[in-house]
């Protein structure tokens, strides 16, 4: 059967699967296939290459045997099929009779075509530094020398029982390491104190007098030291607990395998137009470089920047980033929300009842694949969907997949990285309250698992109804508009549809209160403002705000030099929203000399009330140039009473012309 332009080939891994095949295909809209395979891995795999050698594109419907389609694929100079395991996450289950729906959401989302990432390409030539101050350190780096440039970096401290090498075929060194730098293929360790082993030492380990500090530059970096890490956690730079041997042998064999080239995606994209960070030299928002755990962001002017090569793709950035200037980039553009409606929209087509969005990483993958081999497998209506990163996902998907008929969300997290979740934390509790305040049942759950059998109890119970109608908006925009497009649903069909709800510090909807007795419309807010949010008027001084787009920010707060500004985090709905409500608003103040409107009242009669005593405007009328525009200001300074003409200048010079030179020779001038 046909789907997307491809060609669909069933198999019912050898009728361990009891497949509905007409169903099946009236759900996807095609007609059903001719044959549905027994064994299409082994006797059947005759033809699988007749279908490649066809030249048709193949989607197969098994994710075991992938490598094995591959290379079949590749001897038959043929494209690589598409690969879609419907038997894991669908088939093997207690309740298979009732997943053709979801077979066909995962048939439907594995069909589209994703947007390329970029990638960034890391080198490395296999040096190795090993830090540390045992003897596990020449343990390692003998193991590490026979196919590597290794050096060893021995803490300053009492080594006299270190057996020295037999032979030298390695760096040996003792120092202070303080800080480091750089990335797989570039790592950069500054040392204090670095003295080089002595080569007749005897016995034990001698060395030389110290050179003081220099660099160590390495590839990869062993760190086998219990001091306080140099740098957060990247690809490249192995720390490791000398007296965990596991960890030690795993730390070892990984570095053995990093020579040559590697490519990664480059996992976030920032625009910097819309970044919050600061204006002016201001601080605001740094939400971002907060959660990072590598220290790949940093502050670039007023934005934020990524260093594409340190940065290990967790994604929490994104989550956290409240105007949609971080972006997780894997897959590339809006294709994570194409694959979350076709998965919600086609099991929704097909019958599905009220679904559970199981939401997981590579490792919750490999969990569910022995739920489905030791256990009874997922119930029918949680659908799976594998990401790359957990912790980049915002409020913006959360929100859009309980729009899109999900009951109920979970974000399936390792236990291991739970550390990197409180982006995601934020932004579950954020959907959470927002539906549960427009009286929605649908929720949003993060759980830290990777047991099976824990998984299967999690998403046992059925999912809470769903919303309905389903929105089925396409996801065009950035953060804010996608935001815009499910609250905009949520709220239309809500049980308990409020005008208003009340948020938490730190979530990105609201307004701002402004202080009318300190307040002077400067305009001060208005110029540091990333989302636009806030505004002035042509023709008067006036401040107002378009609450939809204020993202809570701070940087109207800190930029205001009367502190007036106070954040009000909240959500508002409805088209008052959208329309500029004044904050603070006055009579233009009229100039003294020619009444031309130039500035708020309020802010001359502030200048005036602090420069009152100031020593520049001490004198009959200095004051009143402070009340002047700026034309009749520069005239004033012309006449004043008192004679003082500060831009008068000096005297123009009289021209001389040959009649005076003229009548001086003849002594009439």
């Amino acid at each position: 059967m046909k789907v997307g332009g491809k060609r669909v080939m069933v198999c019912s891994c050898e009728g361990t699967m009891p497949l509905d095949i007409k169903a099946l295909a009236k759900a996807l809209g095609t007609e059903p296939p001719e044959q549905v395979y027994f064994q299409l891995c082994r006797s059947q795999a005759d033809a699988f290459r007749k279908a490649a050698a066809s030249g048709e594109e193949l989607l197969v419907c098994c994710g075991q045997e992938a490598p094995l389609f591959a290379e079949l694929a590749r001897l038959a100079e043929a494209a690589e099929p598409i690969c879609v395991d419907i038997r894991d996450r669908a088939g093997w289950s207690g309740e298979a009779a009732r997943a053709t729906p979801k077979i066909a959401a995962l048939i439907n989302e594995a069909v589209l075509e994703p947007e390329p990432t970029p990638s960034v390409t890391l080198s490395s030539e296999g040096s190795v530094l090993v830090l540390g101050s045992g003897q596990e350190v020449l343990d390692a780096a003998r193991r590490l020398g026979p196919d590597r440039a290794v050096t060893c970096l021995l803490l300053p401290g009492h080594q006299s029982d270190l057996v020295p090498p037999m032979v030298r075929a390695l760096g040996l060194f003792r120092g202070k390491p303080l800080r480091a730098s750089g990335h797989l293929g570039a790592f950069t360790v500054s040392v204090a104190d670095l003295a080089g082993a002595s080569p007749s030492a005897r016995g034990a380990l001698a060395f030389e007098a110290v050179v003081g500090g220099r660099d160590l530059a390495a590839d990869v970096v062993l760190d086998l030291t219990s001091s306080p890490a140099l740098l957060a956690p990247r690809d490249g730079w192995f720390r490791v607990d000398p007296r965990d041997a596991l960890a030690l042998e795993r730390a070892v064999a990984e570095i053995a395998g990093l020579v040559g080239e590697f490519e990664k995606p480059r996992w976030i994209k920032i625009e910097s137009a819309l970044c919050a960070h600061s204006r002016n030299g201001q601080v605001a928002c740094t939400r971002c470089l907060d959660v990072c755990p590598s220290g790949a962001l940093a502050p670039k002017g007023d934005a934020a920047s990524v260093d594409a090569h340190v940065c290990g793709g967790h994604g929490s950035c994104a989550a956290v980033c409240p105007t949609g200037a971080i972006r997780f980039d894997v897959p590339a553009g809006n294709g994570l929300f194409k694959r979350l409606g076709a998965l919600l929209e086609t099991h929704r087509a097909a019958g599905g009842g009220s679904p559970v969005l199981l939401v997981h990483d590579e490792a919750g993958a490999e969990a569910l694949s022995a739920l489905s081999r030791f256990g009874d497998g997922l119930p029918a209506d949680v659908i799976p969907m594998q990401v790359a990163a957990v912790a980049a996902l915002g409020p913006d998907f959360l929100l859009s997949a309980l729009a899109k008929g999900a009951g109920e969300v979970v974000l399936l997290a390792d236990p291991v990285k739970h550390n990197d979740l409180d982006g995601a934390r934020s932004a579950v509790a954020l959907a959470n309250r927002v539906a549960g305040g427009l009286g929605w049942p649908c929720r949003v759950r993060l759980e830290t698992e990777a047991d099976p059998a824990a998984i299967a109890a999690l998403v046992a119970s059925k999912a809470p109804r769903a919303v309905d109608p389903a929105a089925e908006f396409l996801v065009l925009g950035g953060k804010r508009q996608t935001l815009g497009l499910a609250l905009t649903h949520l709220h239309r069909h809500a049980p308990n549809p409020v005008d208003m709800l009340a948020l938490e510090p730190g979530d990105p909807f609201g307004t701002i209160e402004v202080d009318q007795a300190r307040c002077t419309l400067c305009m001060a807010c208005v110029s540091a403002c990333p989302a636009k949010a806030l505004s002035g008027h042509p023709d008067k001084p006036s401040l107002g705000i378009q609450e939809v787009n204020c993202v809570q920010c701070g940087l109207c707060r800190v930029t205001c030099p009367e502190k007036a500004v106070t954040l009000v985090p909240r959500l508002a709905f409805g088209p008052d929203t959208r329309v500029r409500f004044v904050l603070k608003e006055e009579e233009p103040y009229e100039c003294i000399r020619c009444g031309k409107p130039f500035a708020s009242k309020s802010v001359i009669e502030r200048m005036t009330e602090r420069m009152s005593g100031h020593a520049m405007f001490k004198g009959t009328g200095k004051l009143d140039l402070i009340k002047m525009c700026e034309d009749c200001r520069v005239v004033a300074q012309y006449e004043m009473e008192d004679g003082n003409r500060p831009l008068a200048g000096a005297a123009p010079p009289v021209t001389r012309t040959t009649e005076d030179y003229l009548r001086e020779r003849d002594g009439k001038g």
